[in-house]
């Protein structure tokens, strides 16, 4: 899911066109980029907040400090929002009401002996087209 199919979704949800959506999404990547750049928190109500890390080493004294030398670099951290319900607990915004199913089971014929590989080819015996071997979609890691 990019920026463009998530704008048509929410074309269809609301009163804006779809490059209305995608410029407001530009802007705002934008603007966050500054902000942060300039080591500000910013928070999305309903979303969660960011802010830059910084990745280094410890100095034996902070007369041994040096940018240069225990610095290693910068990254995003993003925390979801946090919503507490009536009984305390507390939920991140995104998870709440989710629930996890165990996916179906592979029908694999057991009858058959294993592939040899001899072919150097093949499926294993499964009858449908391969996924190229990346796990069945595009899942990028979120937060780096």
């Amino acid at each position: 899911m990019d920026t463009e199919m998530l704008a048509a979704i929410m074309q269809r949800n609301c009163t804006l066109k779809k490059a209305d959506i995608v410029a407001v999404i530009s802007e705002l990547i934008e603007t966050m980029a500054d902000q942060l750049q300039d080591s500000k928190r910013v928070k999305l109500n309903g979303f969660g907040s960011f802010k830059i890390g910084i990745r280094g080493e410890g100095a034996d004294s902070a007369a041994d400090f040096s940018i240069s030398k225990n610095i290693k670099g910068l990254h995003v951290l993003f925390q979801p929002e946090v919503k507490t319900d009536g009984s305390g607990l507390r939920q991140k915004t995104f998870i709440t009401g989710c629930s996890v199913q165990e996916a179906p089971k592979n029908d694999v014929d057991t009858t058959k002996p294993a592939n040899s590989g001899s072919n150097g080819g093949g499926n294993g015996g499964n009858t449908q087209p391969s996924n190229g071997g990346n796990g069945g979609g595009s899942h990028e890691p979120i937060g780096d």
